[in-house]
């Protein structure tokens, strides 16, 4: 059973993680080269405005995603490494997200920050505004799937333009009488 939970998860979230890793290391290294000037001319209101924002997009629950992404894999290595032990490192998983549950608050408050940065207040009320209607609150609960379908697609696309871009820079060549 554990075996096939993970094998599951994995491949629910395997389209998820590798993105979502990027986005994680773009933020840390967004935080680190933050100047201290900039920190302190954020207004606490605009930074409140952008959380609201961050809360009212989490339709996918990026934080606790990423937790159980980071469990599974983590479980994954350590069974690998000695599976008489799986359900010692399950429990050792399970107190350690139990322990991390509680942490949401500093990614969400960097997120925030982030978007604080970039919008104004006025910009960050018409983004909240708009999230809160009917049509908002539809989008944040479709992005997650959209996204996956949007990635599939561009997939598609990408091969085929591979495939196209290729034999037409070949039949280029050949116009200009070189064979390849």
């Amino acid at each position: 059973m554990t075996n096939m939970m993970i094998s599951w998860t994995s491949i629910m979230f395997s389209w998820f993680i590798k993105p979502l890793r990027a986005v994680f290391i773009a933020l840390l290294t967004l935080a680190a080269i933050q100047s201290p000037a900039s920190a302190q001319e954020l207004e606490v209101d605009r930074i409140a405005m952008a959380r609201q924002y961050v809360d009212l997009t989490d339709g996918s629950q990026l934080f606790e995603t990423t937790l159980i992404r980071t469990g599974i894999e983590t479980m994954r290595t350590l069974v690998s490494q000695n599976p008489a032990e799986a359900d010692a490192v399950s429990d050792a998983i399970g107190v350690v997200i139990e322990a991390y549950s509680t942490r949401k608050d500093e990614l969400f408050n960097q997120l925030a920050r982030v978007y604080a940065l970039r919008f104004s207040m006025e910009e960050l009320r018409e983004i909240v505004a708009f999230y809160e209607t009917e049509v908002g609150r539809k989008l944040s609960a479709s992005n997650s799937i959209i996204n996956t379908e949007l990635t599939t697609v561009m997939q598609i696309y990408q091969a085929n333009l591979n495939i196209e871009f290729f034999a037409q820079v070949r039949a280029e060549l050949r116009a200009n009488g070189i064979e390849m």
